[in-house]
Protein backbone atom coordinates (compact mmCIF):
# COMPACT_ATOMS: atom_id res chain seq x y z
CA UNK A 1 0.00 0.00 0.00
CA UNK A 2 2.97 2.31 0.71
CA UNK A 3 4.49 1.78 -2.57
CA UNK A 4 0.65 2.27 -4.57
CA UNK A 5 0.73 5.83 -2.18
CA UNK A 6 3.99 6.54 -3.61
CA UNK A 7 2.74 5.93 -6.95
CA UNK A 8 0.29 8.88 -6.37
CA UNK A 9 2.02 11.31 -5.34
CA UNK A 10 4.46 10.96 -7.83
CA UNK A 11 1.08 11.65 -10.25
CA UNK A 12 0.45 14.31 -8.25
CA UNK A 13 3.62 16.20 -9.04
CA UNK A 14 3.66 14.99 -12.33
CA UNK A 15 0.25 16.68 -12.81
CA UNK A 16 1.31 20.26 -11.20
CA UNK A 17 4.14 20.53 -13.80
CA UNK A 18 6.37 22.69 -11.68
CA UNK A 19 9.35 20.48 -11.14
CA UNK A 20 12.57 19.77 -12.84
CA UNK A 21 13.13 16.36 -11.22
CA UNK A 22 10.27 14.98 -12.78
CA UNK A 23 10.85 16.11 -16.20
CA UNK A 24 13.94 14.69 -15.99
CA UNK A 25 12.89 11.48 -14.39
CA UNK A 26 10.80 11.08 -17.76
CA UNK A 27 13.30 12.39 -20.18
CA UNK A 28 10.92 14.44 -21.58
CA UNK A 29 12.36 17.85 -23.36
CA UNK A 30 9.90 20.73 -22.57
CA UNK A 31 8.77 20.49 -26.58
CA UNK A 32 7.52 16.64 -25.59
CA UNK A 33 5.77 17.74 -22.50
CA UNK A 34 2.09 17.85 -22.68
CA UNK A 35 1.82 19.68 -19.21
CA UNK A 36 4.99 22.32 -19.82
CA UNK A 37 4.27 25.52 -17.60
CA UNK A 38 2.63 27.83 -19.01
CA UNK A 39 5.64 30.94 -19.45
CA UNK A 40 3.83 34.19 -17.80
CA UNK A 41 3.30 37.13 -20.35
CA UNK A 42 3.65 40.86 -19.59
CA UNK A 43 0.82 42.50 -18.20
CA UNK A 44 -0.28 45.96 -17.42
CA UNK A 45 -0.40 46.65 -13.64
CA UNK A 46 -3.76 48.18 -12.84
CA UNK A 47 -3.33 47.73 -9.11
CA UNK A 48 -1.85 48.90 -6.13
CA UNK A 49 -0.44 46.04 -4.33
CA UNK A 50 1.02 47.40 -1.11
CA UNK A 51 3.14 44.69 0.92
CA UNK A 52 2.82 46.04 4.22
CA UNK A 53 4.33 43.19 6.37
CA UNK A 54 6.04 39.75 6.43
CA UNK A 55 6.65 37.28 9.04
CA UNK A 56 8.75 34.41 8.86
CA UNK A 57 6.95 31.18 10.54
CA UNK A 58 9.39 28.08 10.84
CA UNK A 59 10.61 25.94 7.68
CA UNK A 60 7.05 26.61 6.31
CA UNK A 61 5.28 23.65 4.70
CA UNK A 62 7.90 21.56 5.66
CA UNK A 63 8.85 18.56 3.10
CA UNK A 64 5.47 16.77 2.82
CA UNK A 65 3.55 18.68 0.61
CA UNK A 66 1.88 20.05 3.02
CA UNK A 67 -1.08 22.68 3.14
CA UNK A 68 -1.03 24.30 6.70
CA UNK A 69 -3.99 27.23 6.41
CA UNK A 70 -3.89 30.09 8.46
CA UNK A 71 -6.65 31.41 9.93
CA UNK A 72 -7.94 35.29 10.78
CA UNK A 73 -10.25 35.57 13.96
CA UNK A 74 -11.04 39.53 14.49
CA UNK A 75 -7.34 41.28 14.58
CA UNK A 76 -5.15 38.12 15.01
CA UNK A 77 -4.02 35.62 12.68
CA UNK A 78 -3.00 32.25 13.65
CA UNK A 79 -0.76 30.69 11.88
CA UNK A 80 1.47 26.92 12.13
CA UNK A 81 4.59 25.51 10.52
CA UNK A 82 5.60 21.66 9.51
CA UNK A 83 8.36 21.75 12.34
CA UNK A 84 5.72 22.33 15.10
CA UNK A 85 6.15 26.45 15.17
CA UNK A 86 2.69 28.21 16.00
CA UNK A 87 2.42 32.00 15.92
CA UNK A 88 -0.51 34.13 17.09
CA UNK A 89 0.28 37.72 14.90
CA UNK A 90 -1.52 41.05 14.74
CA UNK A 91 -2.67 41.67 11.57
CA UNK A 92 -2.09 45.28 11.49
CA UNK A 93 1.54 45.67 12.27
CA UNK A 94 2.63 41.83 11.85
CA UNK A 95 3.87 41.58 15.28
CA UNK A 96 3.54 38.38 17.23
CA UNK A 97 1.26 38.17 20.35
CA UNK A 98 2.42 34.72 21.56
CA UNK A 99 4.77 31.75 19.78
CA UNK A 100 4.82 28.35 20.45
CA UNK A 101 7.30 25.25 19.40
CA UNK A 102 5.24 22.26 19.42
CA UNK A 103 7.11 18.98 20.16
CA UNK A 104 5.67 17.56 17.19
CA UNK A 105 5.39 17.71 13.29
CA UNK A 106 2.13 19.86 12.12
CA UNK A 107 0.00 18.80 8.55
CA UNK A 108 -2.92 19.93 9.12
CA UNK A 109 -4.30 23.67 10.38
CA UNK A 110 -5.42 26.20 11.36
CA UNK A 111 -8.99 25.35 12.82
CA UNK A 112 -10.54 27.64 14.59
CA UNK A 113 -13.43 28.64 17.22
CA UNK A 114 -13.74 31.24 19.75
CA UNK A 115 -10.94 30.29 22.55
CA UNK A 116 -9.76 27.53 20.74
CA UNK A 117 -7.35 26.54 17.91
CA UNK A 118 -7.01 23.17 16.16
CA UNK A 119 -3.77 21.67 14.39
CA UNK A 120 -3.45 17.60 13.17
CA UNK A 121 -0.05 15.74 13.39
CA UNK A 122 1.93 13.91 10.53
CA UNK A 123 2.22 11.03 13.39
CA UNK A 124 -1.62 10.75 14.09
CA UNK A 125 -2.23 13.46 16.29
CA UNK A 126 -5.01 16.12 17.37
CA UNK A 127 -4.89 19.09 19.53
CA UNK A 128 -6.83 21.89 21.09
CA UNK A 129 -4.98 25.12 21.96
CA UNK A 130 -5.50 28.05 23.97
CA UNK A 131 -6.27 30.87 21.08
CA UNK A 132 -4.84 33.79 23.94
CA UNK A 133 -1.77 31.77 25.26
CA UNK A 134 -1.10 28.62 22.44
CA UNK A 135 -1.14 26.33 25.56
CA UNK A 136 -2.05 22.99 24.65
CA UNK A 137 -5.41 21.98 26.22
CA UNK A 138 -5.70 18.29 25.16
CA UNK A 139 -4.12 15.69 22.57
CA UNK A 140 -5.87 12.67 21.31
CA UNK A 141 -5.37 9.81 18.58
CA UNK A 142 -6.58 9.21 15.44
CA UNK A 143 -5.69 6.53 12.63
CA UNK A 144 -3.34 8.21 9.95
CA UNK A 145 -2.04 11.96 9.04
CA UNK A 146 -4.08 14.86 9.21
CA UNK A 147 -3.65 16.75 6.41
CA UNK A 148 -7.00 19.22 6.34
CA UNK A 149 -7.41 21.82 9.12
CA UNK A 150 -9.57 20.58 11.90
CA UNK A 151 -13.29 22.23 12.22
CA UNK A 152 -15.00 22.85 15.38
CA UNK A 153 -18.62 24.21 16.55
CA UNK A 154 -17.95 24.48 19.88
CA UNK A 155 -19.27 21.10 20.97
CA UNK A 156 -17.18 18.77 18.49
CA UNK A 157 -14.09 18.84 16.70
CA UNK A 158 -14.20 17.43 13.27
CA UNK A 159 -11.28 15.92 12.07
CA UNK A 160 -10.45 14.20 8.95
CA UNK A 161 -7.91 11.98 8.14
CA UNK A 162 -5.57 10.69 5.30
CA UNK A 163 -6.49 7.27 5.37
CA UNK A 164 -10.39 7.87 4.79
CA UNK A 165 -11.47 8.38 8.02
CA UNK A 166 -13.82 11.31 9.98
CA UNK A 167 -13.89 11.62 13.63
CA UNK A 168 -15.94 13.43 16.20
CA UNK A 169 -14.22 14.76 19.26
CA UNK A 170 -15.01 16.42 22.55
CA UNK A 171 -14.24 19.98 22.02
CA UNK A 172 -13.91 20.51 25.94
CA UNK A 173 -12.37 17.00 26.95
CA UNK A 174 -10.80 15.69 23.54
CA UNK A 175 -12.44 12.24 23.80
CA UNK A 176 -13.41 10.57 21.03
CA UNK A 177 -17.57 10.89 20.22
CA UNK A 178 -17.66 9.12 16.47
CA UNK A 179 -15.85 7.72 13.86
CA UNK A 180 -16.65 6.86 10.25
CA UNK A 181 -15.05 4.57 7.86
CA UNK A 182 -15.39 5.41 4.18
CA UNK A 183 -13.58 2.60 1.74
CA UNK A 184 -10.32 4.19 0.09
CA UNK A 185 -9.23 2.94 -3.31
CA UNK A 186 -5.95 1.69 -4.24
CA UNK A 187 -4.65 5.31 -5.33
CA UNK A 188 -5.84 8.72 -3.90
CA UNK A 189 -4.11 12.21 -4.58
CA UNK A 190 -2.61 12.88 -1.51
CA UNK A 191 -4.69 15.25 0.42
CA UNK A 192 -7.94 15.59 1.59
CA UNK A 193 -10.89 17.63 1.82
CA UNK A 194 -11.57 20.14 4.49
CA UNK A 195 -14.77 19.49 6.30
CA UNK A 196 -17.01 22.04 6.72
CA UNK A 197 -19.18 22.64 9.50
CA UNK A 198 -22.64 24.21 9.27
CA UNK A 199 -24.97 24.36 11.95
CA UNK A 200 -25.08 21.03 13.68
CA UNK A 201 -23.97 19.35 10.61
CA UNK A 202 -20.84 17.90 9.13
CA UNK A 203 -20.09 18.11 5.27
CA UNK A 204 -17.07 15.92 4.06
CA UNK A 205 -15.77 15.02 0.71
CA UNK A 206 -13.96 11.46 0.16
CA UNK A 207 -11.47 9.65 -2.13
CA UNK A 208 -13.91 7.85 -3.45
CA UNK A 209 -15.39 10.70 -5.05
CA UNK A 210 -19.13 11.06 -2.21
CA UNK A 211 -19.58 14.02 -0.09
CA UNK A 212 -21.69 12.99 3.23
CA UNK A 213 -23.51 15.23 5.40
CA UNK A 214 -23.39 14.08 8.88
CA UNK A 215 -25.11 15.02 12.12
CA UNK A 216 -22.37 16.51 14.18
CA UNK A 217 -23.20 15.03 17.38
CA UNK A 218 -23.35 11.23 16.42
CA UNK A 219 -21.62 10.77 13.51
CA UNK A 220 -24.93 9.57 11.54
CA UNK A 221 -25.21 10.20 8.14
CA UNK A 222 -27.83 12.23 6.58
CA UNK A 223 -27.63 11.91 2.86
CA UNK A 224 -24.68 11.00 0.68
CA UNK A 225 -23.91 12.35 -2.62
CA UNK A 226 -22.43 11.07 -5.50
CA UNK A 227 -20.09 13.94 -7.20
CA UNK A 228 -18.03 11.86 -9.59
CA UNK A 229 -17.91 7.82 -11.06
CA UNK A 230 -14.70 5.61 -11.56
CA UNK A 231 -14.07 5.41 -14.58
CA UNK A 232 -11.29 3.73 -17.12
CA UNK A 233 -9.29 0.86 -16.89
CA UNK A 234 -6.35 1.76 -14.61
CA UNK A 235 -6.01 2.71 -11.27
CA UNK A 236 -4.66 6.08 -12.13
CA UNK A 237 -7.56 6.86 -14.64
CA UNK A 238 -10.11 5.70 -11.63
CA UNK A 239 -8.90 8.32 -8.95
CA UNK A 240 -11.49 10.49 -8.53
CA UNK A 241 -10.85 12.09 -5.16
CA UNK A 242 -12.59 15.11 -3.29
CA UNK A 243 -9.85 17.38 -2.23
CA UNK A 244 -9.44 21.12 -1.07
CA UNK A 245 -12.06 23.55 0.33
CA UNK A 246 -15.55 23.67 -0.42
CA UNK A 247 -17.95 26.22 -0.18
CA UNK A 248 -21.63 26.64 1.43
CA UNK A 249 -23.71 29.56 0.18
CA UNK A 250 -27.25 29.53 2.29
CA UNK A 251 -28.80 25.98 1.42
CA UNK A 252 -25.93 25.13 -1.23
CA UNK A 253 -22.57 23.45 -0.96
CA UNK A 254 -20.51 23.87 -3.58
CA UNK A 255 -17.76 21.24 -4.01
CA UNK A 256 -15.08 19.50 -7.11
CA UNK A 257 -13.53 16.35 -7.84
CA UNK A 258 -10.20 15.22 -9.65
CA UNK A 259 -11.13 13.88 -12.66
CA UNK A 260 -15.31 14.33 -12.16
CA UNK A 261 -17.49 17.48 -11.88
CA UNK A 262 -17.97 20.26 -10.12
CA UNK A 263 -21.70 20.10 -8.28
CA UNK A 264 -23.83 22.41 -6.54
CA UNK A 265 -25.63 20.34 -3.97
CA UNK A 266 -28.71 21.42 -1.58
CA UNK A 267 -27.37 20.79 1.97
CA UNK A 268 -30.66 19.76 3.34
CA UNK A 269 -31.15 16.45 1.15
CA UNK A 270 -27.77 16.28 -0.89
CA UNK A 271 -30.11 16.24 -4.11
CA UNK A 272 -27.63 17.80 -7.01
CA UNK A 273 -29.22 21.18 -8.25
CA UNK A 274 -26.65 21.45 -11.35
CA UNK A 275 -23.21 19.89 -12.20
CA UNK A 276 -20.35 20.00 -15.09
CA UNK A 277 -17.38 18.60 -16.10
CA UNK A 278 -14.44 19.10 -14.40
CA UNK A 279 -11.08 17.61 -13.02
CA UNK A 280 -9.61 19.75 -9.71
CA UNK A 281 -7.93 19.24 -6.20
CA UNK A 282 -7.74 22.63 -5.45
CA UNK A 283 -11.25 23.24 -3.87
CA UNK A 284 -13.64 26.32 -5.27
CA UNK A 285 -14.75 29.67 -3.87
CA UNK A 286 -17.65 31.87 -4.86
CA UNK A 287 -18.19 36.00 -5.22
CA UNK A 288 -19.94 38.51 -7.85
CA UNK A 289 -22.51 35.60 -8.50
CA UNK A 290 -20.04 33.17 -9.19
CA UNK A 291 -18.76 30.02 -8.37
CA UNK A 292 -14.64 29.85 -9.18
CA UNK A 293 -12.24 27.15 -9.41
CA UNK A 294 -8.86 26.71 -10.64
CA UNK A 295 -8.96 23.00 -12.98
CA UNK A 296 -6.26 20.58 -13.25
CA UNK A 297 -5.15 22.16 -16.17
CA UNK A 298 -4.43 25.19 -14.60
CA UNK A 299 -7.37 27.30 -16.51
CA UNK A 300 -9.24 29.27 -13.98
CA UNK A 301 -12.66 29.53 -14.27
CA UNK A 302 -15.76 31.39 -13.02
CA UNK A 303 -19.01 29.18 -13.42
CA UNK A 304 -22.46 31.49 -12.78
CA UNK A 305 -23.91 30.44 -9.51
CA UNK A 306 -27.25 29.70 -10.74
CA UNK A 307 -26.02 27.19 -13.04
CA UNK A 308 -26.65 28.40 -16.14
CA UNK A 309 -22.48 27.98 -17.42
CA UNK A 310 -19.51 29.57 -17.56
CA UNK A 311 -18.96 33.40 -16.98
CA UNK A 312 -15.83 33.61 -18.06
CA UNK A 313 -12.50 31.45 -18.17
CA UNK A 314 -8.63 32.10 -18.00
CA UNK A 315 -6.41 29.66 -19.32
CA UNK A 316 -3.09 31.93 -19.66
CA UNK A 317 -1.57 30.04 -16.14
CA UNK A 318 -1.87 26.70 -17.62
CA UNK A 319 0.29 23.64 -15.64
CA UNK A 320 1.47 26.58 -13.16
CA UNK A 321 0.51 24.63 -9.86
CA UNK A 322 -2.38 27.17 -8.82
CA UNK A 323 -3.60 27.66 -5.17
CA UNK A 324 -7.55 27.65 -5.02
CA UNK A 325 -9.15 31.10 -6.18
CA UNK A 326 -9.95 33.85 -3.56
CA UNK A 327 -11.88 36.59 -4.04
CA UNK A 328 -10.30 39.76 -2.62
CA UNK A 329 -12.49 43.17 -2.80
CA UNK A 330 -13.20 43.07 -6.00
CA UNK A 331 -10.69 40.83 -7.75
CA UNK A 332 -9.86 37.81 -7.90
CA UNK A 333 -6.30 36.24 -6.33
CA UNK A 334 -4.18 33.05 -7.46
CA UNK A 335 -0.70 31.96 -6.57
CA UNK A 336 1.31 29.28 -8.35
CA UNK A 337 4.32 27.52 -7.82
CA UNK A 338 7.19 29.88 -8.20
CA UNK A 339 5.49 32.03 -5.63
CA UNK A 340 3.93 34.66 -8.48
CA UNK A 341 0.42 36.46 -6.95
CA UNK A 342 -2.39 37.07 -9.80
CA UNK A 343 -5.44 39.07 -9.18
CA UNK A 344 -7.83 38.89 -11.98
CA UNK A 345 -10.94 40.57 -12.46
CA UNK A 346 -14.16 38.87 -11.06
CA UNK A 347 -15.95 40.45 -13.99
CA UNK A 348 -14.22 39.16 -17.33
CA UNK A 349 -11.02 37.35 -16.08
CA UNK A 350 -8.77 40.19 -16.73
CA UNK A 351 -5.47 40.12 -15.40
CA UNK A 352 -5.13 43.35 -12.96
CA UNK A 353 -1.76 42.86 -11.48
CA UNK A 354 1.02 40.72 -10.25
CA UNK A 355 3.82 40.39 -7.36
CA UNK A 356 5.83 38.01 -6.37
CA UNK A 357 5.79 36.79 -2.81
CA UNK A 358 8.17 34.19 -2.86
CA UNK A 359 10.35 32.02 -5.35
CA UNK A 360 9.32 28.91 -3.46
CA UNK A 361 5.79 28.60 -4.18
CA UNK A 362 2.34 28.45 -2.65
CA UNK A 363 0.09 25.68 -1.55
CA UNK A 364 -1.62 27.19 1.32
CA UNK A 365 -4.98 29.17 0.62
CA UNK A 366 -4.52 32.73 1.21
CA UNK A 367 -6.37 34.86 3.45
CA UNK A 368 -8.81 38.14 2.36
CA UNK A 369 -10.54 40.66 4.22
CA UNK A 370 -11.68 43.85 2.37
CA UNK A 371 -8.72 45.14 0.61
CA UNK A 372 -6.51 42.71 2.41
CA UNK A 373 -4.84 39.87 1.23
CA UNK A 374 -2.37 37.36 3.41
CA UNK A 375 -0.32 34.97 1.75
CA UNK A 376 1.56 32.17 3.49
CA UNK A 377 4.43 30.98 0.95
CA UNK A 378 5.77 27.05 1.14
CA UNK A 379 8.99 28.55 2.79
CA UNK A 380 7.15 30.20 5.43
CA UNK A 381 6.82 33.81 4.91
CA UNK A 382 3.67 35.22 5.73
CA UNK A 383 2.83 38.71 4.13
CA UNK A 384 -0.03 40.92 4.20
CA UNK A 385 -0.56 43.07 1.03
CA UNK A 386 -3.04 45.89 0.76
CA UNK A 387 -4.81 46.03 -2.85
CA UNK A 388 -6.56 48.98 -4.39
CA UNK A 389 -7.09 50.33 -7.82
CA UNK A 390 -4.73 52.74 -8.97
CA UNK A 391 -5.41 56.61 -9.27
Amino acid sequence: MRFLRNIALLFLLATLAGCETISGFFEMGDDEDPQQPAELLDIEQQLNVRKLWSVGVGDGQGDGLYKLQPVIDGEIIYVAAAEGEVRAIERSSGNTIWRQKLKLGLSGGVGHYEDGLFLGGSDGLVMRLDADTGETLWTSEVSGEVLAAPQSNGRVVVVQTYDGRLYGFDYETGERMWRYDSNLPVLTIRGTSTPVLDGGVVYAGFATGRVLAFDALDGSVRWEARVAIPQGRSEIERIVDVDGTMAVVGTELYVASYQGRMAALDTRTGRKLWQRNVSSFYGVSQGFGNVYITEESGTVTAFLRNGQGIRWEQPALAWRGLTRPIPVSSYLAVADFEGHLHLLSQVDGEFLARVRPGKDGVRADMLADGTMLYVYTNGGKLIAYDIRPRS
